[in-house]
């Protein structure tokens, strides 16, 4: 059963996949992880929901950076929906106008509902769009919170740099049925898509324990091992390594 390797690069962060594909497979050049084939209605639920979330966490890291803003938009009494279509409908309005004054912006939006106030709110990340007009452009409400992507993102102790994993599975978390059925974010048309390079043979046989040479210039952050894909699944994390004059000063 060929072995493949297939390198993806998203903003800040890189990662080596290391996947079997089946025998008969007649494109190498275009393999991709496969699935193992029998799996319940719930697996498949699952498979597709973690797949929708590794998209959106490359997304995040790949067209945003330490220029971006984050920011928390809310409703007053005047303009609160009644329901999801009408806090689309805000944040589609919000976004056109945003885009008329920068065509070039980008942006992802999540939904959300307070669990406590049970009222609507957004999430946004912008990029493009100075601090003014983000604020001044929204009058449906207030703008509660809008600041920077942290430069430096600290998991488990250790500097990842610009990689915004964290905030993006914290705003791929705010779906809820009620939202209804499709993605479970809003992204503009000048999103960028993460630069997937075409799989390779490896050049010998990888493990945990023996992971591929680390890149140059980044630095190995994250180790994953799956055994839901066909022949079993590895990946391996490295992010940039920042330049010393860009380090947290102690």
């Amino acid at each position: 059963m060929p072995r493949m390797k297939r390198v993806t690069v998203s903003g800040a962060v890189l990662e080596q996949e290391i996947f079997n594909v089946a025998p008969n497979t007649k494109n190498l050049r275009d393999a991709a992880p496969k699935p193992a084939a029998e799996r319940t209605e719930q697996e498949k639920e699952e498979y597709n929901l973690k797949q929708s979330l590794k998209r959106f966490i490359r997304i995040v890291n790949h067209n945003f950076n330490s220029k971006s803003y984050y920011v928390t938009l809310t409703f007053d009494d005047a303009h609160l929906p009644q329901d999801f279509k009408g806090v689309r409908r805000a944040l589609d309005n919000y976004i056109r106008r945003l885009q008329y004054l920068f065509p070039h912006m980008i942006a992802v939006a999540v939904m959300g509902r307070g669990k406590r106030t049970k009222r609507f709110h957004l999430h946004c990340i912008i990029a493009g769009v100075d601090e003014k007009t983000i604020c001044g452009k929204w009058s449906a409400g207030s703008v509660k919170r809008i600041e920077p992507l942290r430069e430096h993102n600290y998991y488990n102790g250790v500097d990842h740099g610009q990689d915004f994993t964290a905030l993006a599975i914290y705003l791929f978390d705010h779906w809820t049925e009620e939202q209804g059925k499709g993605k479970r974010w809003k992204q503009t048309k000048t999103v960028r898509q993460p630069e997937r390079k075409r799989p390779t043979l490896p050049k010998r046989r990888y493990s945990m324990d023996k992971p591929p040479i680390t890149p140059k210039g980044y630095m190995l952050v994250e180790k994953r091992e799956s055994n839901h894909y066909l022949g079993g699944y590895l990946c391996f994390k490295y992010v940039k390594i920042p330049p010393p004059d860009e380090k947290r000063q102690c």
